[in-house]
């Protein structure tokens, strides 16, 4: 005789809204710049670890790409 599964709640742990260490909001938040030149997107905390900021094609000139979140706020 098969047993069949008994349909039990959830014994998942609950995420609860716990505050974000620094290393998580600095990831959540991190800059991307692009290469005017070529395109190529960096990050922030690839740019900050080099000695100098150049992309791989040589050029000196990044540009700071855009959230995709478009705000809207409510006129007063």
């Amino acid at each position: 005789m098969a047993e069949e599964p008994t349909t039990e709640p959830s014994t998942e742990p609950q995420t609860e809204e716990t505050p974000l260490s620094e290393s998580e909001q600095a990831e959540k938040f991190d800059v991307i710049y692009s290469c005017l030149r070529c395109g190529t997107t960096v990050p922030n905390t690839e740019l900050s670890r080099l000695p100098e900021i150049k992309c791989i094609c040589g050029f000196r000139v990044f540009i700071k790409v855009r959230a995709p979140i478009v705000k809207s706020i409510k006129a007063i």
